[in-house]
C-alpha cells in the first residue's frame, strides 16, 4: 500500500506539472503520469489478489476450527454477543 501511495503521489505531481507546461513537455508529463497510474492499478490488483487469498485461508481455518470444536465456537460466539449487547445497551 505504501508503494501504491507513493506512485499515486508521483502521478499527481506530474499531472500538476503538466497543467503548467505546454506543448511536448505537457504531453510527456501526462504520459508519464498515465504510466504511473497504470503501475499503481497493477499494484493494487496484486494487493487485492493477496488479500483475497489470505481471506480465503482465514475463512477456511475458521470453518475447520468450528467443525473440530463446535461447543467452544458456540461459547465464543455467545461471549462476543453478550459483550456487544452490553456495549450497545450502554449507549
Amino acid at each position: 500500500m505504501t508503494d501504491i501511495k507513493a506512485v499515486l503521489a508521483d502521478a499527481e505531481d506530474l499531472l500538476k506539472q503538466a497543467t503548467n507546461a505546454t506543448g511536448e513537455r505537457a504531453t510527456e508529463l501526462r504520459e508519464n503520469a498515465m504510466a504511473l497510474l497504470k503501475q499503481a492499478k497493477e499494484k493494487a490488483s496484486d494487493v487485492q489478489v493477496v488479500v483475497v487469498e489470505k481471506s480465503k485461508l482465514a475463512a477456511r481455518a475458521t470453518d475447520d476450527y468450528v467443525h473440530d470444536h463446535p461447543w467452544q465456537a458456540v461459547g465464543i460466539a455467545a461471549g462476543v454477543g453478550l459483550l456487544l449487547g452490553l456495549l450497545i445497551n450502554r449507549k
